[in-house]
């Protein structure tokens, strides 16, 4: 079933600490999910936990995930990762075109990239493992990748979203 958002445009995006460069063609075959944050969004904080298990969970089955800082200092960043260390692939706003092609303007927003390089789905704001996990499993035309559960939601938030 083709997406029914539009294909991503070209992109590129280097990593803070390893200094590694990711392109359209560079992941190509791979699943990619965009997570625009920031250090001072509590709920970016708090799904944080939430988006390395998925990082960590589907690495080896094709994911890719590249967690954009947006519009902080290279100093303020990393002193938040010596607090906080990411296993995540961390890219800083000045590193990528990719907070202004999505519009980054409310935090965290998920961008999921399928295989073939086309957006298949998108979330702006906190909303949860089952919803972290959905967004992922409509990149998958295989659910045997990454596939959607029905877990309890893990985080609980207090205000809205």
């Amino acid at each position: 079933m083709p997406s029914t958002f539009p294909p991503t445009l070209s992109f590129r995006a280097q990593t803070v600490i390893e200094a590694a460069t990711f392109t359209n063609d560079s992941v190509k075959g791979k699943v990619v999910l965009l997570d625009f944050w920031t250090t001072w969004c509590q709920y970016c904080h708090q799904e944080e936990g939430l988006v390395e298990q998925v990082n960590k969970e589907f690495a080896d089955k094709g994911l890719i995930v590249l967690a954009i800082d947006v519009a902080e200092s290279k100093k303020t960043v990393k002193k938040y990762l010596e607090q906080h260390p990411r296993a995540s692939r961390v890219v800083l706003t000045e590193d990528t075109n990719l907070a202004a092609m999505y519009q980054a303007n409310v935090y965290p927003i998920y961008v999921v990239i399928d295989r073939e390089g086309n957006i298949s789905g998108e979330q702006r704001g906190a909303a949860g493992e089952r919803a972290l996990r959905h967004l992922l499993a409509t990149a998958q035309s295989n659910r045997k990748q990454i596939k959607r559960t029905t877990s309890v939601v893990v985080h609980t938030y207090s205000g809205a979203v």
